[in-house]
């Protein structure tokens, strides 16, 4: 029988992502360490703040022989420096090797669906979701999901981003934060502590901050109440969500250094597709840019519209899309707006990422 590691696909940042999900499904954080000299911990567990370092070793199948050389060989050396017990991932762990791990207060993530761990502060012996072969993933920001997980670090960038806590504000399953995370680590975007890391994160997200803009031949206006129900304008609960000024007005509305005059063009991220009809339909489309007082987008991310604010200092009666959206538009002008974005630092409230 093979007892030999998993093939690559199913190694590294991939195996952690599966460690990572299968006790977030149990409401426990698993996370990055804080890196310490000597120390062979892979992974922090920790239920109510007990935190508890382990080590992870990954093969394709478990048996009795296996894992008491796993003890013999590996547990010592990592207990030398500090106490970590082992957690073993594999395909297939068998009921005689699920004992001996326990026994030797270790653990075991068999991907079939179990996950086990004894420490002398932590009992956890529970089932989880089977784990199909899947490989790791390329790209980071691949897809919706990974550009909505990495505008969640953009806009709190001093925040240490938990698989458990992006998983429930994105409404994301804990395994797709988890490999998105996993691989932006790896891409040097995060930390070890998934903690933003310089600026090439924003732009790799400005590479990819496209939708489609509709031209409108008239803007909306805010006290109409049949137009703010009939094409949610949420303008009654920023708390929901609704339309985000965005673009030149709202970064000047921030005090970004560009001048924006009465008249101009005023862009807006709008919710969904819908919404996008409606307003063609009942405000008119322009026939070019030129001739357009307002254009419409649907936004890349939801957080777009749903985390808007509102300004004393700003001369319109819409609110704006977050700073950081505000520049990632900017960032598309390649001349004038990136000249823009190289002067200007938003307020108190925000943290410059670009």
């Amino acid at each position: 029988m093979n007892a030999g590691r998993i093939p690559q696909s199913r190694a590294g940042a991939g195996i952690e992502a599966f460690v990572v999900d299968a006790f977030a499904q149990l409401d426990i954080e698993a996370r990055p360490p804080i890196t310490v000299s000597g120390s062979n911990a892979d992974l922090v567990v920790d239920p109510d703040g007990v935190a508890v370092p382990i080590h992870l070793e990954f093969r394709t199948l478990i048996t009795v022989d296996v894992a008491e050389r796993l003890l013999t060989d590996i547990a010592p050396s990592i207990a030398a420096a500090a106490p970590t017990p082992l957690l073993v991932v594999a395909d297939r762990v068998t009921e005689d090797a699920r004992t001996v791990l326990i026994r030797h207060h270790g653990g075991y993530l068999d991907l079939r669906g179990r996950l086990a761990l004894r420490t002398d502060r932590l009992v956890i012996d529970a089932e989880v979701q089977p784990v199909k072969e899947r490989t790791a993933r390329s790209e980071a920001l691949g897809g919706k999901a990974g550009l909505e997980v990495a505008t969640a670090m953009l806009l709190h960038p001093e925040r240490a981003g938990t698989v458990r806590g992006l998983a429930r504000e994105l409404g994301r399953s804990p395994s797709t934060v988890s490999e998105i995370l996993a691989a932006l680590r790896r891409d040097d975007l995060l930390d070890a502590n998934n903690i933003l890391v310089g600026t090439d994160l924003f732009w790799q997200v400005a590479g990819r901050w496209t939708s489609p803009r509709v031209h409108l031949a008239q803007p909306p206006t805010p006290g109409d109440t049949s137009l703010q129900r009939t094409l949610r304008l949420g303008l009654d609960a920023l708390d929901g969500p609704g339309w985000a000024l965005t673009d030149s007005a709202a970064a000047a509305a921030y005090g970004a250094p560009l001048a924006f005059r009465a008249g101009h063009t005023l862009d807006f991220f709008v919710p969904d597709p819908s919404i996008l009809r409606r307003a063609s339909t009942l405000l008119g489309t322009a026939e070019s840019a030129r001739h357009a007082h307002a254009t419409v987008r649907v936004a890349p991310v939801p957080a777009v519209v749903q985390s808007r604010i509102e300004l004393d200092t700003n001369p319109l009666e819409w609110p704006l899309a977050h700073p950081v959206f505000v520049a990632l538009d900017l960032a598309q002008d390649l001349g004038r707006g990136r000249e823009i974005l190289d002067a200007w630092t938003p307020g108190e409230r925000w943290t410059r990422v670009w």
